[in-house]
């Protein structure tokens, strides 16, 4: 159950899953899974074409209960992937346009791309989807400016993101642009997600051997290192925990996240400084030694570069309501 002191609204915020024929029925479960919760103040419909049976990637049928007109109250339109991705239906490609005109947030996970861009709505746009079906999103659609690398790319008012996996990484950086990272990090803890993973890190990552006497996994490296970022880590002290040589953990690292170590550090501490600022009333200049950004004036750098605006600003922003 996830506790926070989230800001309640006066309105709750209405997600529509739009389910295509021979949808990916995981990625329908994606967002139920992070949204649609008691303590947040979204509700979560699932809707089709047409209300009823939906026949699904795998050879089985959901049912949705609602039709397009699901669309016409959305504050968020999500749309997972299906499997008929040369077009889509007028009467959806329409709803879609509809939706996103009067406002609403249309949002794809990996092939569900497609439907937005069939409907126009990735004109002139950055986007992206799973690596395996990108050539042919810019190939179809050469007016998509099409990144085959992101896991997601969020141009405000359309957001795409790339394969099943990555789509968990989307709503939870929805939820963090919603109601901050205090919250959207007890969920991830909830769902036991991976540790956040930004936008513009890789997607297809290769895996090189790895040899007999290299640990799998990277997790407790992780984590030890998330309960100490006051401290000045380096990659030595993170090889160390791993009982690895700085070269090997470094490429390990990277083979594993598609980012560098001192990169996912960086991103840590910029996080740990969101949740401080939602969640305590520290001044702004004291957080920065707590998260291992040394100086204020370093923290309000690295934040402003992260998040487009300074920890004062981000801080009336998620707590003006309470």
């Amino acid at each position: 159950m996830v506790r926070s002191s989230m800001p309640r609204e006066s309105a709750r915020h209405r997600i529509a899953v739009l389910a295509m024929e021979r949808v990916q029925p995981m990625e329908v479960g994606i967002p139920f899974q992070i949204f649609d919760r008691e303590a947040l103040p979204y509700d979560v419909v699932l809707c089709a074409r047409r209300a009823g049976p939906v026949d699904t990637m795998n050879g089985w049928q959901l049912i949705a209960p609602w039709g397009l007109d699901a669309l016409e109250t959305a504050d968020t339109v999500i749309v997972p992937a299906f499997r008929d991705i040369g077009s889509i239906p007028e009467d959806v490609a329409s709803a879609l346009r509809q939706a996103h005109s009067r406002g609403a947030r249309m949002v794809s996970i990996c092939a569900g791309a497609f439907a937005l861009a069939n409907a126009g709505l990735l004109d002139g746009r950055r986007a992206t989807t799973h690596w395996i079906h990108a050539a042919r999103l810019a190939r179809q659609h050469p007016e998509v400016v099409v990144d085959p690398d992101a896991l997601y790319v969020d141009e405000g008012d359309v957001v795409t993101s790339a394969g099943v996996s990555s789509g968990i990484d989307l709503c939870l950086h929805l939820l963090r642009q919603d109601h901050g990272a205090a919250v959207a990090n007890a969920v991830a803890r909830d769902i036991v997600a991976a540790p956040r993973r930004e936008g513009g890190q890789a997607q297809f990552i290769p895996k090189p051997a790895i040899a007999a006497n290299e640990p799998s996994s990277l997790a407790p490296t992780l984590e030890w290192a998330l309960a100490r970022l006051e401290l000045p880590l380096t990659v030595a002290d993170f090889a160390r925990h791993a009982r690895m040589s700085s070269r090997t953990f470094a490429r390990v690292f990277g083979a594993a996240t598609g980012t560098t170590p001192l990169k996912w550090l960086n991103s840590a501490r910029i996080d740990r400084a969101r949740e401080l600022l939602e969640t305590s009333d520290l001044p702004v200049d004291q957080l920065a030694p707590l998260c291992g950004l040394g100086t204020p004036t370093n923290l309000r750098i690295h934040f402003r570069r992260v998040t487009g605006t300074t920890p004062s600003a981000y801080r009336r922003t998620f707590r003006a309501d309470e």
